[in-house]
């Protein structure tokens, strides 16, 4: 894996971590309960997929 690879994966980390922190802002604000529940699952989402590429990063340091 390159360089510019391992930058386009910590920028990829960062992204997710920004969406995470922007919906759990709109968490607190809203009031609908349906809209809570999606702003829920996205954060759930993206987290999961933060987790996956950090764990990529981790396995590729280890070979």
């Amino acid at each position: 894996m390159t360089q510019k690879d391992l930058l386009y994966m910590e920028d990829a980390v960062s992204h997710e971590a920004n969406l995470i922190n922007i919906f759990n802002y709109y968490l607190e604000i809203v009031e609908d309960s349906n809209l809570k529940s999606f702003i829920k699952n996205q954060i759930k989402k993206h987290d999961n997929l933060k987790t996956k590429v950090l764990k990529t990063m981790e396995d590729i340091s280890n070979e």
